[in-house]
């Protein structure tokens, strides 16, 4: 019989799995990333996780957590991280390595590192704020004055966050009825996105604002040009960026701990407020931030505090205002009280002088009048004897007689009359209608 000059897949499977198991016998602690996590019905999870470095990913294993250890394991990791494993998430992991013939290589998890976890955490943030410092970006913010009466603010956070409600609630809300102008502008708050995010709403402000965005808030697109989505702009840039979330775990608010974020915030030409609502430690973003405070709402009462000191300082202004117009004033009025005496004394005299020489006018006016009147009254006698004189009835009654022609015109000469004519001979008790038979003409 021939001899055989292969390996069955079985048998090539086999000694692999006795190779596994020799050269990893029991338990080892193993440092990867999730890339997914799935919860099976059946009570098992099931994970794939990696190892990347600048090249991408560089290993990648599947990972089983038992329905037996699941509960606990997944259960311990949520308790004190406050936040359920999930993918992004840095572990260190106690296994066993398993080799199946049908599924290849495996790990089963046996239990999770969750001190480690939170330090990789921390780790990031010293990282971060080394970077940070050796750039000179941690007192870059710092650099840049709130004004005294902050009016338009931007505000960065996810529209159904309770730490923005909160926030709007109360500042808009205020016990003394300041007015403040509050803008939203989007973005995820946690989770690896939140960096990129929260960056592309800072860029969108300076963008909508017209303001040099400084290479970009520290994120550039390839060509380092900055994108306007919207294309408008506003002429009044806001008085201060606020970056809002109201509170959360530890591993939920790492994100604010990200270099390109902290870097984008420290170059942002605006002044940029944190209220990542947190009590434990700082972050990195609230480091390198103009104001950093706990809670949206202490921010808001650092907005209503500051615009309430002007007021009193305002108010100060005018009290002194008020006291220093009230003796103007005053000594305004005795002078106006002075020469208001000197002016009615010069004239009363004025008008008694004035008084006088308007009575002697007087006196020669109706003088004068009175010569006109009389002169008039005989000019008028005159006349109306001349009319009384020339009053045709009078005629009449001492014997004359008025002829009229046809027309009605009177006739003064015979050459004025015509044979045939009409006419009509007026005497003082009636009128004869004559018609001319002839004319004789001296």
């Amino acid at each position: 019989m021939m001899e055989q000059d292969y390996l069955e897949l079985l048998e090539l499977q086999q000694i692999i799995q006795e190779g596994i198991e020799d050269a990893v016998p029991g338990i080892v602690r193993v440092r990867a990333e999730v890339a997914s996590i799935q919860q099976r019905t059946n009570g098992h999870c099931y994970l794939e996780l990696c190892q990347s470095d600048a090249r991408g990913i560089v290993a990648k294993v599947r990972a089983i957590i038992w329905r037996y250890k699941a509960d606990a394991v997944l259960g311990r990791f949520a308790r004190e991280t406050g936040m359920p494993l999930q993918a992004g998430v840095a572990l260190i992991f106690e296994a066993s390595v398993n080799y199946s013939e049908i599924y290849g290589i495996s790990l089963i998890v046996d239990a999770i590192d969750v001190g480690a976890t939170l330090g990789e955490a921390e780790l990031r943030r010293r990282r971060t704020l080394e970077r940070l410092e050796k750039e000179g970006l941690l007192e870059l913010q710092k650099e840049l004055a709130l004004p005294g009466l902050p009016y338009r603010l931007a505000v960065i956070s996810a529209p159904d966050a309770a730490g923005y409600g909160d926030f709007r609630r109360h500042l808009l809300e205020n016990e003394y009825g300041f007015a403040f102008s509050v803008t939203l502008f989007e973005a995820t708050m946690q989770g690896d996105g939140a960096p990129l995010s929260i960056i592309a709403a800072l860029e969108k402000i300076v963008c909508l604002q017209e303001i040099s965005p400084l290479a970009s808030l520290g994120r550039n697109d390839k060509d380092g040009s900055v994108n306007d989505k919207d294309g408008s702009a506003e002429k009044s840039p806001p008085d201060a960026i606020l970056i809002l979330r109201g509170g959360g775990s530890t591993l939920d608010l790492a994100c604010f701990d990200d270099y390109d974020l902290c870097a984008a915030i420290a170059r942002c030409p605006i002044p940029v407020c944190t209220a990542i609502g947190h009590d434990r430690d700082e972050h990195a973003a609230d480091l390198v931030a103009n104001v950093s405070v706990k809670t949206p709402t202490a921010l808001a009462d650092l907005f209503i505090d500051a615009v309430a000191a002007e007021d009193e300082r305002i108010s100060g202004f005018e009290s002194r205002l008020r006291i220093a117009f009230s003796g103007k004033i005053a000594s305004i009025e005795q002078a106006l009280a002075k020469a208001e005496g000197r002016i009615r004394l010069a004239l009363t005299g004025k008008l008694a002088a004035q008084s006088a020489a308007t009575d002697k006018i007087h006196h020669r006016i109706v003088f004068a009048f009175s010569h006109l009147v009389t002169a008039a009254d005989a000019t008028l006698s005159k006349l109306e004897t001349r009319i009384t004189a020339a009053n045709p009835r009078l005629l009449l009654e001492r014997g004359y007689t008025l002829v009229t022609g046809g027309s009605g015109a009177l006739l003064r000469r015979a050459a004025d009359a015509k044979a045939g004519e009409q006419i009509r001979v007026i005497y003082p008790d009636g009128s004869l209608k004559c018609t001319i038979n002839e004319t004789e003409i001296n």
